[in-house]
């Protein structure tokens, strides 16, 4: 962003007195112009006022069930979330996933502004858990969290846009040209049917926010993420009576156990590498020697061409067999691609630090991945702008089924850097291209 520096020197000519306002303080009084301060005091107090609507957001999201083969679960938080737009005033569609996938439709809105910068925000749906999972972990509020399955991933980062598109129309934000939100439903299962919208949205926009969660240590922008791929274990034995004739039998989950025992050193065979067993099946009935087994591993990467090396290792092991006279095959499939940092990007995460500083925020910035994949990385393949991670909530426990939260002091920071980023960008933004 060529005049980066200029929006340097811009925030260091900022003067004066603290202004705090719902417990959080701008020092440096002016933004470039008496209308950039009311507007600043004014989303201050917006976010102040929007946290505890915003819990509620959370606390009805959490109550639907909407894992990523839930259709009809989908459909509800679907109806939700429109219904939460409706409210707003703001049109959206439904739209269905590309191909023939069989996945959750996804909800994507646009609203028109009076600048030139196109700017989206993207988030999930659809979580990792089965119907009747989350009695696991209902919804509660205690000791400055929230607590809820699938809250941090991502109802969180839902909340999160709906809040900030709430706040950018009460303080009559418009310095942008075009918002769009796009929330899909099969993140959690590798985005088959919404990746291509994703990276279209990539190539479409000057600006793509990810609203994937922050860290509750410490709380950041993130512009780097791992890459994905999985593979899949088939072993095939042959069936016998447990009982009376087992040696006539090839067991098939014996193999299977042998040879995810012996694969699974497999983890750091390269830097970043995290390769874990993760879902098995064997047999159909008790008194049967099992003829098939299958396993499926989750494989993490920091960049995709570490997987040739995790492939290669991984089919070598498996021609040492346990059990004679059995077969043992293995498909590799390389999935999401990695978040790397790029210059515009990081441009980005330094107005966002900026912003933060304004209220005394400490926000890092995150340039190296730790294991998790995201849908913001799609966003990147084909970008003609900056993309960056972490802008939901700061929380932690997804994936688990029974320690999900996010940190309830985090909500009225995030909205107020989140709608403050999307006005101070589209200015920026405006003033390079004259």
């Amino acid at each position: 962003m060529k005049s980066f520096r200029q929006y340097l020197i811009f925030i260091s000519l900022l003067i004066g007195a603290t202004l705090g306002l719902g417990g959080l303080g701008i020092s440096g009084g002016l933004m470039a112009a008496d209308v950039q301060q009311i507007q600043a005091s004014q989303i201050i107090a917006l976010a102040d006022q929007e946290t505890p609507e915003l819990l509620k957001t959370l606390e009805e999201l959490v109550a639907i069930e909407s894992g990523s083969r839930d259709l009809e679960g989908l459909a509800k938080i679907q109806v939700a979330i429109g219904k939460k737009l409706d409210k707003l005033g703001i049109p959206y569609q439904v739209v269905q996933g590309s191909g023939n996938t069989k996945t959750g439709a996804m909800i994507l809105a646009r609203i028109k502004g009076n600048g030139t910068a196109k700017i989206a925000m993207i988030a999930h749906m659809d979580t990792v858990y089965q119907k009747g999972d989350s009695q696991k972990q209902p919804f509660k509020v205690a000791d400055g969290k929230a607590y809820g399955l699938g809250i941090q991933d991502n109802r969180a980062g839902i909340a999160v846009i709906l809040h900030t598109l709430k706040m950018i129309k009460a303080a009559g934000i418009n310095s942008f040209g075009e918002f769009t939100i796009l929330i899909n439903a099969d993140e959690e299962i590798g985005s088959p049917g919404s990746k291509e919208a994703i990276m279209a949205l990539g190539e479409a926009n000057d600006l793509v926010i990810s609203c994937e969660t922050s860290g509750t240590k410490t709380d950041y922008v993130r512009l780097a993420t791992s890459s994905i791929a999985r593979a899949e274990l088939t072993v095939r034995g042959k069936a016998a009576h447990s009982g009376a004739n087992p040696d006539f039998g090839r067991n098939a989950l014996y193999e299977m156990a042998h040879q995810v025992l012996q694969t699974r050193d497999l983890t750091n065979i390269a830097p970043g590498v995290k390769f874990n067993w993760t879902l098995a099946q064997a047999g159909t009935v008790r008194n049967m020697i099992p003829s098939e087994a299958k396993a499926t591993a989750d494989i993490r990467a920091n960049k995709m061409s570490d997987f040739d090396l995790v492939e290669e290792k991984l089919r070598e092991r498996i021609r040492n067999h346990l059990i004679p006279d059995t077969t043992v095959t293995v498909d590799f499939i390389r999935g999401r691609p990695p978040l790397v940092p790029t210059d515009k990007s990081l441009a980005v995460a330094k107005m966002a630090q900026l912003i933060a500083k304004e209220i005394q925020r400490p926000l890092g910035i995150l340039e190296t991945p730790t294991g998790g994949g995201t849908d913001a990385a799609y966003a990147l393949v084909r970008s003609r702008g900056a993309v960056i991670e972490s802008f939901g909530l700061q929380g932690f426990g997804g994936h688990t089924d029974n320690a999900e939260y996010i940190l309830i002091d985090s909500i009225k920071p995030r909205l107020f850097i989140t709608s403050m980023l999307i006005d101070q960008f589209s200015r920026q933004y405006a003033a390079d291209k004259k």
